[in-house]
């Protein structure tokens, strides 16, 4: 029995995101949570002829939140609110952080032995509130708690094998991407690319910067009328099933998993990660071995060229100030 919730359910990423969890036949109960349209998303998804039973939670129906996660294996989190016109990032920013904040206050009430999977916006700022608030409530498990970064992996796998002239192949393109999920964060490895690449060097910028900025190419193309809500959904749901299927022991380990992860806590491997990077940031992207707990390993990123160096560089000054950032919304926050 395998329990999946997702928290901002009706949303443009989380209604894609439950319909393709609804697909998985390890999930038993696929429990949709929203503030508002999660029990009509639940219904329709409900009609699919796939194992899970599929329920619809409301602030004021059916428990809310809480009841929604009671029992809880994994919970993916896509919840938070687009800019709006008129709206500063800081604006932005104290909104979706307010409501981070109160999910990881649910989670540790009620679920505080789940899969953490954070796609709430800023990642690189969202994913330490939830380790800052999991702290404050005593349950804090940094194997269990995850950035999604995903996306940049696909978005790589895809660019790279159709500058390489062969599309049909990205499926199995691998790309290691570290750091974290935006912008000048997001590094790109491409000296690691398997298979192996022959780009000169402008290319290789050019296409760094396209995987950085990918979202701005789908922001564009809807005439600013939508985000990357659907590739977004794909990326979620993917690295969801990886954590799963390794928790049930169904995974291969033979390819890692990239993901946002805490480097602070001892958890194996994060040593030679900070040999690299540095001690300056206190999560990062990193490949990962995934196990029936969690982040089983952190593995090393390999060996990286100058240009990838300087990248890195960039990616952990730009990260500093987004994780204190997160830190400090909690730390002035009643809990």
């Amino acid at each position: 029995m395998v329990k999946a919730v997702v928290v901002g359910a009706a949303g443009g990423i989380g209604q894609p995101l439950s319909l393709l969890l609804k697909q998985s036949t390890l999930i038993t109960d696929l429990a949709l949570y929203d503030v508002v349209n999660a029990l009509g998303v639940a219904a329709d998804i409900a009609h699919i002829n796939t194992p899970s039973i599929v329920t619809g939670y409301l602030p004021d129906k059916n428990g809310g939140l809480d009841k929604a996660l009671e029992g809880a294996d994994i919970v993916v989190i896509p919840a938070g609110v687009p800019r709006k016109p008129g709206m500063t990032r800081d604006d932005l920013f104290n909104v979706n952080a307010k409501i981070c904040q109160g999910i990881a206050e649910s989670i540790a009430s009620v679920s505080p032995k789940a899969f953490v999977l954070v796609i709430s916006n800023p990642v690189n700022s969202t994913v330490p509130i939830f380790a800052e608030v999991l702290k404050k409530k005593g349950v804090y498990d940094p194997k269990r708690l995850f950035g999604v970064t995903t996306l940049d992996v696909v978005r790589a796998s895809t660019f790279v094998s159709e500058a390489a002239g062969k599309p049909a192949e990205s499926l199995n393109w691998r790309v290691p991407v570290i750091g974290g999920h935006s912008g000048l964060t997001i590094v790109p490895l491409l000296s690691q690319s398997n298979p192996s690449t022959s780009f000169d060097q402008a290319k290789v910028e050019e296409l760094t910067n396209r995987i950085q900025f990918g979202g701005d190419e789908v922001v564009k193309a809807k005439d600013g009328a939508g985000s990357a809500t659907l590739s977004m959904a794909y990326a979620g749901a993917r690295f969801a099933i990886a954590v799963l299927e390794a928790a049930v022991g169904k995974g291969s380990s033979s390819q890692p998993e990239y993901s946002y992860v805490d480097l602070t806590s001892d958890q194996s491997g994060a040593k030679a990660i900070i040999d690299v990077i540095g001690d300056q940031t206190a999560f990062f992207s990193v490949p990962v071995q995934l196990g029936k707990n969690g982040v089983e390993k952190i593995l090393p990123i390999g060996k990286v060229n100058d240009y990838e160096s300087g990248l890195i560089k960039k990616a952990v000054e730009d990260l500093a100030g987004n994780i204190s950032k997160g830190v400090a919304f909690v730390g002035n926050a009643k809990i």
